[in-house]
């Protein structure tokens, strides 16, 4: 009878450790979302920020960008 009470108790206790490995993987889950969608909006800012970045140097008369880049080689 003993043993018997042994497996119980080590069932029990499995079931305990798989309730528990479940809700931590849920908490992961919902991290893992959270961070994924938090990596595609600073994604979408950074090409934003490169397109206006762009769009100004677009802008820039062709002689200041040509005179900047001779001062960075000296």
């Amino acid at each position: 009878m003993a043993k018997l009470d042994d497996l119980a108790e080590r069932v029990d206790r499995l079931v305990l450790r798989h309730q528990e490995l479940k809700r931590t993987s849920t908490l992961i889950e919902q991290q893992l979302a959270a961070v994924t969608t938090e990596r595609d909006s600073l994604r979408s800012r950074l090409a934003a920020a490169r397109a206006r970045i762009d769009a100004l140097l677009e802008r820039l008369p062709a002689e200041s960008a040509a005179s900047g880049h001779k001062g960075e080689s000296t």
